[in-house]
């Protein structure tokens, strides 16, 4: 039985759900966030309101949440031209993927997260990818998470386990689960606090949160508000 997790947490809604599922299950649960050089810093700011929420409204988790930790991973901005990482529109590119994809993003935010929760003793690492709502990245699919398990393991010979919670869940199961694991609390916590949208626009105010409603972050989030809310009519 695993009684210690390292969360990969963004400030986002996936990642927030994440985290309350591992504070769940775990005794202790660490963060690690990353400034790669993205083109606002909204989601890192996001990310400390986000703890602080959680903290104060949620007090039987508060003992479990441990520290916070941000790598400066700016390195990733030099290295590729995503429109996460530069002022260019969005669009999809010849091979079929959006030009929001970050190559080797999630491979060395994994690696990185290996290194830490071997020097801090922790068990589980968990990342909020998906491979049902998500844009096509290959670095979201399960393949790639149980190949990075492995490599870590082997790596650093010591046992990882690399949880998906969302792996198989659409963006309307993700609201539900949220609720599963608190209430309309984590609900209003998640419309208010994270932000996914990836123009970094906090002037608009949906049901769902704030974003500019039209990016593909946005769009996605928006209609698995809707798919939740209409199951629960």
């Amino acid at each position: 039985m695993h009684t210690t997790a390292l969360v990969l947490f963004s400030g986002g809604q996936d990642s927030t759900t994440c985290l309350a599922d591992a504070l769940a299950k775990y005794e202790r649960v660490e963060t690690i966030g990353f400034d790669y050089g993205q083109r606002h810093r909204v989601e890192l700011d996001a990310r400390l309101t986000v703890l602080a929420r959680l903290r104060e409204r949620f007090p039987h988790w508060a003992p479990r949440l441990g520290d916070d930790h941000l790598l400066a991973l700016d390195v990733l901005g030099q290295v590729s031209a995503s429109s996460l990482t530069q002022d260019i529109a969005f669009e999809m590119q010849a091979n079929g993927l959006p030009n929001t994809f970050v190559p080797g993003r999630n491979l060395l935010f994994l690696t990185l997260a290996g290194a830490l929760a071997y020097r801090r003793g922790l068990e589980v690492i968990v990342t909020g990818v998906c491979e049902t709502d998500f844009s096509g990245y290959p670095d979201c699919r399960d393949d790639t998470m149980k190949a990075m398990q492995v490599a870590l393991t082997l790596g650093m010979d010591r046992r990882f386990v690399i949880e998906t919670p969302l792996m198989w869940i659409d963006k309307a199961a993700t609201w539900a689960m949220a609720h599963r694991l608190g209430g309309d609390a984590l609900l209003e916590l998640i419309s208010e606090d994270t932000h996914t949208c990836y123009l970094g626009d906090r002037s608009q105010r949906h049901d769902w949160g704030y974003g500019c409603g039209n990016c593909p972050a946005c769009e996605l989030r928006a209609r698995g508000w809707e798919r939740y809310v209409a199951s629960t009519l």
